[in-house]
């Protein structure tokens, strides 16, 4: 479980404090796997980070039981300067993982060929996805965090994804981002909207795409 308890976060901008997530309760049950939608600079990416720990609230608490992977996503990466394979041998040491064992798991998952061994900062957006998701992949979390980290993945890739979640499905969950409905579809059951600040929960993807929808015509009436 995943419990946001009163979480607020604003950032500073040169008009002011800008909030971002305002007043929050929210519970994530373990057994489902949520989409979090909104229109760019909602907060989806933010949300993720608090969820995964790499930001700290301004006010609230998030309580977790759980072990969550950091966000996986096109954004997120290794050293640009190490290779593919010197940035999973850093992972391996930090997680104490087998290192053969671990290598030869993300190497056929994120199917680099050579370039796995090539610098990361010569990779491509989609390159940096797959070794991304293989990598986290490769660890064994119980709720897995994914913002956009499938929109560069080609058809074959989300398949072979979806397999290792749907492989997963007893013991590990995931909160993702995307605003592929077609990828949400994919992978979830539940979503969250996020609409100037609030997040909104649903139970039904289909009232959560049209609310979100709403959102949209909204933005564009302005």
């Amino acid at each position: 479980m995943i419990e946001l308890r009163g979480i607020e976060k604003s950032y500073r901008t040169r008009h002011g404090l800008r909030p971002i997530i305002k007043p929050t309760n929210l519970i994530f049950y373990r057994g489902a796997n949520t989409a979090v939608l909104g229109m760019n600079g909602a907060g989806k990416s933010t949300l993720m980070r608090l969820i995964g720990g790499v930001e700290r609230p301004d006010k609230g608490e998030i309580i977790k039981d759980v072990k969550i992977s950091s966000p996986m996503g096109i954004g997120s990466g290794y050293s640009g300067n190490l290779t593919g394979a010197e940035n999973l041998k850093f992972v391996c040491r930090l997680f104490e993982l087998d290192l053969q064992e671990t290598t030869d798991f993300v190497r056929d998952f994120a199917d680099l060929g050579p370039y796995f061994y090539e610098p990361t900062s010569t990779y491509s957006s989609g390159m940096r996805s797959r070794l991304n998701f293989a990598i986290s992949m490769s660890i064994d979390f119980q709720v897995y965090l994914i913002d956009e980290g499938l929109s560069a993945g080609d058809a074959s890739f989300r398949r072979k994804c979806q397999d290792a979640f749907a492989r997963r499905k007893s013991r590990s969950d995931l909160i993702m981002t995307s605003h592929n409905m077609s990828t949400i579809r994919d992978f979830c059951t539940t979503a969250v909207v996020l609409d100037e600040g609030q997040v909104v929960p649903f139970q039904d993807l289909d009232a959560a795409e049209d609310y979100y929808m709403e959102i949209v015509a909204r933005r564009m009436a302005q």
